[in-house]
C-alpha cells in the first residue's frame, strides 16, 4: 500500500473542476485499488487544494502508472505527488 499526498498548482482550482467528472470515473473503474480517497480542502472547506489517497499497489512501478493515468495528472493540476509505502494498522 502506498499512502499518496497530491497538492495544487496555486490558481488551478477551475483545472481541477474541468476535469473533475473524468477524475471521479478513472477512480470509480479502479475502486479496487482505492483503499481512502478524496480531495484536500482549504482551512474554511470552502475549496479543494489537492488530493488523499491510500491506494492498494505493491509494486511502485504499478502505482506510478495509475497516478500518470489519473485526469488530474494529464491536465497538469499538481504541482507536487508524494508517494509513500504505507502499512494499515488500524482499524
Amino acid at each position: 500500500m502506498f499512502a499518496v499526498h497530491c497538492k495544487d498548482k496555486p490558481g488551478h482550482l477551475q483545472t481541477r473542476l474541468d476535469n473533475r467528472a473524468a477524475h471521479l470515473e478513472y477512480m470509480k473503474a479502479n475502486i479496487d485499488k482505492i483503499v481512502i480517497g478524496g480531495p484536500l480542502q482549504t482551512d474554511d472547506r470552502q475549496g479543494m487544494i489537492g488530493s488523499l489517497l491510500v491506494l492498494d499497489f505493491t509494486d511502485r512501478a504499478a502505482l506510478d502508472a495509475f497516478l500518470a493515468d489519473d485526469p488530474y495528472a494529464k491536465a497538469g493540476l499538481f504541482e507536487s505527488v508524494t508517494a509513500t509505502p504505507f502499512k494499515k494498522v488500524f482499524p
